[in-house]
């Protein structure tokens, strides 16, 4: 598809909450795909970051940020029926967002469902109720009977948001390689039956990013591709993960939430300091961290099948994380001073010199072992592609490009995940921005090469188990 494609017109206002790295990187994508003007977009942002970018398109720029006592002072009169609050912000509560958006009509769009400030490091709250699970359980909740009214796509960047449509790609990509007769499932029940019918038993979002920069990490600073506030508050919520109806026996530190529809586990220590073995094509081998996102959650929730009201199958799902290797001092640095943000933030961007973000999903356990199925971006496809993104960002970017407009072409859904989109419309948009697409088949399991060194906990007969992915 041309870089230059009209997707589709927009003739309401757009106001985009955070101008971050992302906010940075969708803006050119917008008015390049959208059929949309300038004077129609308002930024309102918590930072005077980015301003000289917004400035450049002439839109307009009010360094305010949203707080639980002005954040619909601010918001009406500036969104009313039919207009898009596109939100890539932090610190700002997504479902208050989403709340507000039904109230006026307006569309809305996000790319995780963030708290207030200090919602995910809460120590008033127990780890099961500042995990991903319960933001995700409070933003479904305000789903209307029968669904329906103004469209909201939570959760939608590249993970969570793109690697769903990977997993639906993936899928029947296993199929037609495995001799599963069948056609493009229509529904949830549809998916979670070819899901279970080709013994899909695990799911990684397996991702390492190799970006490097001339200008090497200093003490005390955090460096990062993407945001570094977004990542740190993440990595410092519970490690969380989808729990498969494979899976023999909890974690000793795993927990059922006591609420909800029990898709999901977490652990009792923060993802930053959870360790996974994984594997993609082109690195191989490699230690991630079990960072929680709302995908992991969504996924195995999305494909489980139940039988007699009882779980019959489940998938379990989670990231599985190895960021620039700068990204790794920090996160090491990070914990060292007990989870308190070094004094200084660097968001790597201009500096980076070579790299590729190798971003997919692994899914394990079906008969032909392990199919990794993403996209590899390297830093200098994603400058020529467009400006203000690195080869993490454009990932996400493009994804809430899609996000926006498949809500714009279905704007009366109401509250969507990623994995009841459209997987085709939402790929055909991305693809042209995400280097080179590819399917690789593995051999690897999270058992190979163990006990060489030292005996090792292992369950030798199934390599599937979360105990032998899990690093001790």
């Amino acid at each position: 598809m041309p870089l230059d494609t009209k997707h589709c017109a927009f003739t309401g206002r757009m106001v985009i909450v955070g101008f971050g790295s992302i906010g940075q990187g969708v803006l050119p994508l917008l008015f390049r795909h959208i059929d949309l003007t300038p004077e129609q977009v308002t930024i309102i942002t918590a930072e005077e970051r980015g301003h000289a970018e917004a400035d450049r398109y002439t839109v307009p720029f009010v360094n305010l940020p949203l707080t639980r006592d002005n954040y619909r002072e601010v918001l009406g009169p500036r969104l009313g029926k039919g207009d898009f609050l596109v939100n890539l912000s932090v610190d700002v509560s997504s479902v208050a967002l989403i709340a507000f958006c039904r109230e006026v009509g307006a569309l809305y769009l996000d790319t995780c469902i963030e708290p207030w400030a200090g919602g995910y490091t809460d120590t008033s709250l127990s780890a099961s109720q500042r995990s991903n699970y319960a933001l995700r359980e409070t933003a479904l909740a305000l789903r209307a009977d029968g669904q329906g009214g103004p469209t909201a796509v939570i959760t939608h960047g590249a993970n969570p948001g793109l690697v769903s449509h990977f997993v639906k790609r993936a899928l029947l990509d296993i199929a037609r390689d495995t001799g599963v007769d069948t056609a493009i499932p229509q529904t949830r029940g549809e998916w979670a039956a070819l899901a279970e019918t080709i013994g899909m038993k695990v799911v990684h979002v397996a991702e390492r990013d190799t970006q490097v920069s001339n200008q090497p990490k200093a003490v005390g600073e955090f460096v990062n591709t993407w945001s570094i506030d977004g990542f740190v508050g993440e990595g410092c919520q519970p490690a969380e993960l989808g729990w498969g109806s494979h899976e023999k026996a909890l974690p000793p530190d795993g927990r059922r939430h006591e609420f909800g529809n029990g898709a999901a586990i977490y652990l009792t220590r923060p993802g930053a300091s959870t360790r996974v073995r994984t594997w993609t094509p082109l690195e191989g081998p490699f230690h991630g961290f079990l960072i929680t996102h709302s995908e992991a959650i969504s996924i195995a929730d999305y494909y489980t099948v139940k039988e007699d009201g009882q779980v019959r199958y489940r998938p379990t799902a989670h990231y599985a994380y190895h960021p620039c290797d700068d990204a790794v001092l920090s996160v090491h640095e990070l914990a060292g001073k007990n989870w308190r943000m070094q004094p200084t933030k660097r968001l790597m961007m201009d500096e980076i010199v070579s790299g590729t973000d190798e971003l997919g999903v692994l899914l394990m356990g079906h008969a032909k072992g392990a199919y990794w199925y993403g996209s590899r971006l390297t830093i200098e496809q994603a400058r020529a592609l467009c400006p203000y993104n690195n080869a993490t960002s454009l990932q996400v970017t493009v994804a809430v490009l899609a996000g926006v407009v498949w809500a714009i072409e279905n704007p009366d859904r109401g509250i969507v995940e990623p994995d009841e989109l459209d997987f085709q419309r939402c790929l055909e948009i991305c693809n042209p921005y995400l280097g080179e697409v590819v399917g690789v088949y593995g051999d690897w399991t999270p058992l190979q090469d163990r006990g060489v060194l030292f005996p090792e906990d292992v369950d030798t007969d199934d390599p599937w188990q979360f105990k032998n992915f899990r690093v001790v």
